[in-house]
């Protein structure tokens, strides 16, 4: 189920300077808008989520900050908000008293993202539900955050994979049905015909989580456009959760878009 929010950016607290690298702090928010209605529930999407094969999945997703006019100050990496509002599109794959709960806790919620230099004040303006649209078994998709594909080399570093390695589309197929298990609790059934084709070339973003701190770290990712056959089933949960890896913390989501023809 898929959200879309309009924030309001409040200068007059803490004025327009966000740092460019926010994304983790979005997950952040995330969880503690949701404990402030229901402790319990926030607890259990952060501890447990879902689980299959000894891996745990919180299955949401959510995009980057839409700013209709901004500038970036590269030399302090900052990213300058000009516009009064900006959108952010978030998405979770449970849908079982998901609309009027999110709804609830996110409307006129009032919350900061930054660091202690800079922090930027939104409040939450206007929450609406997306309808769900129609999946077929072949669809095209452009990115709304980076795909993260990552696999752990002989030297036990991440790769961080682009979309057009040939390693890849295993990678993300593997990634899907873990996603399938731990969300229905049984492996998928049946044979799966699966494809993933990229439709331009993939643009790298390289994003720094928790800066300035010892769990600091880097994850590369790549926006692109693609077409992917596979089950419909398969594609929601595509959809609503994300593609690739990391999709709690901001990776993988995506939208739907016209067919490019070949």
């Amino acid at each position: 189920m898929r959200f879309k929010i309009i924030l309001n950016i409040e200068k007059y607290a803490l004025g327009n300077a966000l740092p460019l690298n926010h994304q983790y702090e979005q997950s952040a928010v995330i969880y503690k808008i949701l404990s402030y209605a229901n402790t319990d529930y926030a607890t259990w999407l952060h501890d447990n989520g879902f689980t299959a094969d000894s891996k745990q999945f919180k299955l949401f997703t959510y995009s980057r900050l839409f700013i209709p006019q901004y500038t970036i100050d590269k030399q302090h990496a900052l990213l300058l908000i000009n516009s009064d509002t900006v959108e952010w599109y978030v998405s979770f794959l449970p849908e079982e008293s998901t609309e009027k709960f999110i709804q609830g806790v996110f409307m006129n919620q009032t919350f900061q993202l930054g660091n202690q230099r800079n922090r930027v004040q939104f409040r939450v303006q206007s929450i609406e539900v997306l309808p769900s649209p129609h999946f077929e078994e072949e669809m095209t998709f452009e990115t709304l955050s980076p795909i993260c594909i990552a696999l752990r080399n002989s030297d036990g570093r991440t790769d961080y994979l682009s979309p057009e390695d040939e390693r890849s589309k295993e990678s993300l197929l593997f990634s899907l049905l873990n996603r399938y298990e731990a969300f229905y609790g049984k492996p998928y059934a049946g044979t799966v015909d699966f494809n993933f084709e990229v439709l331009n070339a993939p643009k790298p973003v390289l994003i720094t989580f928790k800066a300035g701190t010892p769990e600091e770290s880097r994850v590369k990712g790549y926006m692109c456009r693609f077409k992917i056959k596979v089950n419909g089933e398969l594609m929601k949960i595509m959809y609503e959760s994300g593609i690739g890896m990391k999709g709690s913390l901001g990776w993988g989501m995506v939208k739907i878009c016209k067919k490019i023809k070949d």
